[in-house]
């Protein structure tokens, strides 16, 4: 069993092609999201309209009812920091959601799995799967 954590990108990716996630996912492997992955979901569906909205909503919907979501609590918090500090200390800044999503993955134990594996590379203790 491997312990997953489904980044933003892939999930936008899987919803767009109309891709069913049992198909990407092993049977015995563990998923679930960052509470700020479910945020950009939202943002996606409210910026949608008409019957594109409706099926990101459905989306979502399915995906919350479905995945279990990691919340941001003390323990990413901590690794949180430190990922701020190493790509500080690196010089190479990365989007504020993805430090936030790779320190969830940290804190829980799970690979990200991501269409981006640019966003996550390099920072300390991350394990990546790339989906492309």
């Amino acid at each position: 069993m491997t312990a997953l954590l489904l980044d933003t990108t892939f999930l936008v990716d899987t919803e767009r092609d109309g891709i069913d996630l049992d198909t990407l996912i092993d049977d015995d492997d563990d998923v679930a999201v960052a509470a700020i992955t479910i945020a950009e979901l939202l943002v996606g569906v409210i910026l949608a309209t008409g019957k594109r909205r409706v099926a990101r909503q459905a989306f979502v919907e399915e995906a919350i009812s479905s995945i279990p979501i990691l919340a941001y609590d003390h323990a990413v918090a901590i690794e949180h920091a430190e990922l701020l500090m190493a790509v500080r200390i690196a010089g190479r800044p990365r989007g504020g959601h993805d430090l936030i999503i790779a320190a969830t993955a940290r804190a829980a134990r799970r690979t990200v799995v991501t269409i981006d594996a640019a966003a996550f590379s390099d920072l300390p203790g991350v394990a990546v799967r790339s989906h492309r």
